[in-house]
């Protein structure tokens, strides 16, 4: 879903909008009545071994053999329900279907992927692609983007075993996802893949900061992340509040973190930027075990809709894009690309067209909607400015390194009825086959016809196949 905005298609029950969402309403109240207060969170991640954190799925994973060094290539998926997740499908074909010469050979651009930052909508897409490779070209179509998830979640809810259930809902979702789309996969699956690194972001409810599942942030609750469930992750990453609970972690003690798993504020640059504060804080409370003891994750969208800062968190917060690839003993490519694939929308409310007062649906999505949209665009300027930096902080003498932020969103199809369209699909998990068709294309088109994506593919073919030395 996008961010924590709230729509439920529930066609089937032939309702009105407003008592569709009252229905929902109703049935959450009526579960919490009856469960009480005896709704717990279900533990699934285990406590490591002891001792040294063994190595695991890190951002280290990133650096495969097999890709060209020459480019650096990360995608990120926003949040959107299967709106998000049929556009990033349709982008990851469209970068199948791009041929580029790197190292003196023809090779597919899907293929030089570094990694693939997602939330929400979004990583589904992210997380099937990293688990099965090419075969979400065969089967990821039929096992979620045409599938109507949205009435099984929601009939779901009328199972009376769920009301006197202690997991609810957010159990309910994990077990259909782990069945019906990841079958069973847990981390050290996508650990054993030889494709990019897969981020999946969620929201620490806790700090209101982000947490991305990654061996790296299990390492600071001392857990194992091999072992958990994609299915699990990407729950907590679509769990909007209220109307799914929190993906609960257990912060175990007794582990001795690595002495680069907490940065130094002032290394960090923390010192003196308040967001960079924030995440520092955030991770510096892992460490309190006794007022910490568990983790409450909800929709990655709350605090990052687009999937892009867990990015720029990542590189600002070890201290820049040197010291960054210096922690991975990586030396920087001569070029770095970053497609942001933006399935937010702006609907047209109701409320435009009546002196009525709005419903309770059209108010919150109409309240969520400005918040989701102030985001997005500080996101894209921290972003924009980022990699600008990046690329001087990385550039040396004879080796200049060149940065692209490709921004795919609805804003750029000009036909005026054509992103009206795309505009009103609503945020759910349940597409209509015309939907879902024009979804797809829709990620094609946008890619194919982006100008900073055409600047990077002339730039490519312009390139000597031979690289400088990039050692400083």
């Amino acid at each position: 879903m996008s961010g924590y905005r709230i729509h439920l298609n529930l066609q089937r029950m032939a309702i009105s909008p407003y008592r569709k969402l009252c229905t929902v309403v109703l049935i959450v109240l009526f579960q919490q009545l009856l469960a009480g207060c005896a709704s717990f969170g279900s533990i699934a991640n285990r406590p490591l071994a002891g001792g040294e954190p063994p190595p695991g799925y890190s951002v280290n994973h990133a650096l495969h053999s097999g890709r060209s060094d020459k480019v650096t290539l990360v995608l990120a998926f926003s949040g959107g329900g299967t709106r998000a997740a049929a556009l990033s499908y349709g982008v990851l074909q469209a970068l199948r279907d791009t041929q580029v010469d790197l190292d003196g050979q023809s090779r597919r651009l899907l293929d030089e992927v570094d990694a693939i930052s997602a939330v929400s909508g979004g990583s589904f897409t992210a997380a099937y692609y990293g688990l099965y490779g090419d075969a979400i070209f065969t089967d990821f179509e039929s096992s979620f983007l045409r599938h109507d998830v949205t009435s099984e979640l929601v009939h779901g809810l009328f199972y009376p075993s769920l009301w006197f259930s202690t997991g609810g809902r957010t159990e309910m979702a994990v077990d259909y996802y782990d069945k019906a789309v990841f079958r069973g996969a847990t981390f050290a699956d996508l650990q054993r893949g030889d494709g990019p690194l897969i981020v999946i972001n969620a929201t620490d409810l806790g700090q209101g900061v982000g947490f991305s599942f990654l061996q790296d942030e299990f390492d600071l609750l001392c857990s194992d992340l091999s072992t958990f469930k994609v299915a699990r992750a990407v729950t907590a990453s679509s769990a909007v509040p209220v109307l799914f609970q929190p993906v609960v972690l257990r912060n175990y003690p007794g582990c001795t973190p690595r002495a680069h798993d907490i940065p130094n504020v002032a290394d960090s640059g923390a010192a003196v930027n308040p967001q960079l504060a924030q995440v520092v804080q955030g991770l510096e409370s892992y460490a309190q075990k006794d007022q910490r003891r568990f983790i409450h994750l909800v929709d990655g969208g709350i605090t990052d809709n687009l999937g892009l800062l867990a990015i720029y968190e990542m590189v600002e917060v070890a201290g820049g894009a040197k010291r960054f690839l210096q922690s991975l003993g990586a030396a920087p490519a001569q070029r770095f690309i970053i497609i942001s694939v933006n399935a937010s929308t702006t609907p047209q409310h109701g409320m435009d067209l009546t002196n009525a007062a709005p419903s309770m649906e059209d108010l919150v999505n109409a309240v969520t909607d400005v918040q989701i949209h102030r985001s997005n665009a500080a996101t894209i300027e921290l972003l924009r400015n980022g990699i600008k930096r990046w690329s001087a902080e990385l550039a040396a003498p004879g080796f200049a390194v060149q940065e692209y932020f490709v921004e795919l969103d609805f804003d750029a199809i000009a036909q005026p009825e054509r992103r009206h369209y795309f505009n009103q699909i609503p945020t759910s998990f349940n597409l209509t086959e015309t939907q879902a068709d024009d979804l797809i294309n829709a990620g094609h088109e946008l890619l194919q016809g982006n100008p900073e994506f055409q600047r990077f593919l002339e730039d490519l073919r312009q390139e000597p196949q031979h690289r400088a030395d990039p050692s400083h």
